[in-house]
């Protein structure tokens, strides 16, 4: 699988090369894509962010499990915030501009006096609001946020007077990982924050938030009127958010250790004639302040396979559910597509040794065909390839890059690498996806076997005294793991591109030229078609369920197989060099090779073939 070319062959495929017709001739032979025929559905297909919980007595070692992924279309980078002081006076901006699809007004509220650590995947736009956004993360405190969409129900839309004021859900989730100790604590600061300054939305929107202990769900309404509510989650409850949803819901809740809310969750209600008291049905949030779910049985065009109930049995079933499990369920080809725009697991110990070894793994965009990393919280900082870019960043099409950011602008750049896996791999998924799958999962196993080690190195140096050694060994070993994903991916890349080339060619978009217009088809608009609005219609892996292997519930408990992770580091020699693959090019009608180089920097210094975790060690 994925074989290191020689020379040779290069040769050889130069000379192939040179008797296929057109790429879009060889394009029309292609295999059909093995996927459900799906009709074209209305605007607005509501397929978008999705979190699931796990709570402890469900995991198949006692911690609680959280994962999920954003669904915005932008640029995404890692950030590791370090703690922070502030000033007395400092204060924060919040809210959104009159840019927003509800139009808004930035206003400050107070800055607590120190703000936590905290991990967390940053991105350029969403809804008109400013950026950075984000939708959690974990922090030090060994909290967890994942935040997920909630369809309000149009009468409350309406209702909402611009410009709203208030903090939004991004200002929301960060402030939630700056201050909160505990899952119910972060239910208690989002609360009253909306309850002192208001909220501003784009619909509506949820928070599920976790520790080691419990999770908590928390949603909030549009309107105007400061509508949220919170359910705890406990160590016997599955959840999926997707929406993020709160069904029934006691109407004596300040008296009950299991729910909050804001103070008219219920009156209002009533008021609107959403729910009547008398009727002997129970309050439910979700039919009196929401949209029903979306993909529905029998009607699964609308958000293919993404029913919550049918998910939360799918849960059930998986447990004991592992963290391989978990990031597996992220990484379903069922929902990892183009608008997934990473994927985020974590298992919370309430027992951690230390608190820096409370982990976020981290894919760089969707984990369908991108691997996940650990990084601790001990992690100091993240290779700049990894930072902000602009590619899928509005706007920057429009100005030159500031020679400030240029050295981290002109590195490369995961979420470009692993998008190219996907467009490819998702051409062909019948041929590329079980492939990219066995490698990566076997990726993150060659991690996972050497996890253990790097903590213990780590956890001996805290308990030494030297928080420091600790610090720099997490910070090393994930930075080195990091790197070497993107080797990965570059390796896979190249090797599928290839083959895509060698049997189909790159087929040429069915794009209708306009009349009069000498442009080919290569270069008409990009976008998504405004009435392919199903997640179907978008790049994705699907074939029907998930894998051509099987669901993730048919491969519960499964993890991956090292031996499946191609020789990627074969292409660097000692010296640090990596190799640039063959490249056919015409010179005065012949065919010739050219081989290149680019010196690529190697932050450990490993000789070539040495594993992350050796590398780490030194």
């Amino acid at each position: 699988m994925f074989p290191a070319r020689t020379a040779a062959a290069a040769v050889s495929l130069v000379l192939a090369l040179a008797a296929v017709t057109t790429p879009t001739a060889a394009a029309d032979e292609r295999p059909p894509k093995a996927e459900p025929e799906q009709r074209i559905t209305p605007p607005d297909p509501r397929d978008k962010s999705i979190a699931f919980y796990v709570g402890s007595n469900l995991t198949d070692d006692g911690s609680v499990l959280l994962g999920g992924f954003g669904h915005e279309p932008s640029s995404h980078w890692l950030e590791v915030v370090p703690r922070r002081k502030h000033a007395e006076d400092a204060e924060i901006t919040v809210g959104a501009t009159g840019e927003a699809d509800i139009p808004g007004k930035l206003t400050k509220i107070p800055q607590v006096e120190e703000t936590a650590k905290y991990i967390t995947m940053n991105y350029s736009e969403f809804a008109g609001f400013p950026a950075p956004l984000t939708n959690g993360g974990l922090n030090e405190h060994g909290v967890a946020a994942r935040d997920v969409w909630l369809d309000g129900r149009d009468e409350l839309v309406q209702d909402t007077k611009t410009p709203q004021t208030g903090p939004q859900y991004s200002d929301l989730s960060r402030i939630a990982m700056e201050r909160a100790h505990t899952a119910e604590e972060a239910v208690e600061i989002v609360g009253g924050l909306i309850d002192e300054y208001g909220y501003t939305t784009y619909g509506g929107n949820s928070h599920l938030f976790a520790d080691g202990k419990e999770g908590w769900v928390l949603t909030e309404y549009p309107g105007g009127e400061g509508l949220w509510a919170a359910e705890r989650l406990g160590p016997d409850d599955v959840r999926v958010s997707y929406p993020g949803y709160i069904g029934e819901f006691p109407t004596d809740f300040e008296d009950d250790p299991d729910y909050m809310g804001s103070a008219n969750i219920v009156d209002h209600a009533v008021e609107k004639k959403w729910w009547d008291p008398d009727s002997g049905e129970p309050f439910n949030l979700h039919k009196a302040y929401a949209l029903p779910f979306p993909g529905q049985p029998g009607d699964d065009d609308e958000a293919p396979y993404r029913y919550p109930p049918r998910l939360e049995k799918e849960l059930r079933q998986l447990a004991p559910v592992s963290l391989d499990d978990m990031k597996r369920l992220v990484r379903d080809p069922r929902w990892s597509d183009d608008r997934s725009g990473y994927g985020q697991a974590a298992a919370l110990d309430k027992d951690v040794a230390h608190p820096d070894l409370n982990t976020l793994w981290v894919a760089p965009t969707a984990s369908v065909t991108a691997p996940y990393i650990p990084y601790h919280i001990g992690t100091e900082e993240i290779p700049p390839e990894y930072s902000q870019h602009r590619y899928l960043t509005s706007g920057a099409a429009d100005s030159y890059v500031d020679p400030e950011f240029a050295p981290q602008e002109a590195t490369r750049y995961p979420v470009r690498t692993f998008k190219r896996l996907m467009y490819y791999t998702c051409d062909h998924p019948e041929e590329f996806l079980g492939e990219v799958t066995d490698a990566l999962e076997g990726y993150e196993a060659q991690i996972s076997a050497d996890l253990g080690d790097v903590e213990k190195r780590a956890l001996d140096a805290y308990e030494s005294g030297d928080d420091e050694k600790g610090r720099e060994i997490l910070t090393e070993s994930s930075n080195t793991w990091a790197m070497d994903a993107l080797d990965l991916g570059d390796h896979l890349v190249d090797d599928v591109e290839q083959r895509t080339k060698d049997t189909w060619g790159i087929r040429a978009p069915e794009r209708e030229v306009p009349s009069g217009t000498t442009a080919s088809e290569r270069s008409q608009d990009m976008a998504l078609p405004e009435d392919a609005v199903s997640s179907r219609d978008r790049v994705n892996c699907d074939m029907g369920g998930g894998w051509a292997e099987g669901s993730t519930l048919d491969r519960k408990g499964q993890v991956g197989d090292p031996d499946k992770v191609p020789d990627f580091r074969a292409a660097s020699d000692e010296s640090g060099m990596a190799a640039v693959p063959w490249i056919p090019i015409a010179v005065s009608g012949a065919v010739g090779l050219a081989i290149g180089f680019l010196i690529r920097r190697r932050r450990t210094g490993e000789p070539a073939g040495e594993s992350a975790g050796e590398s780490a060690e030194n």
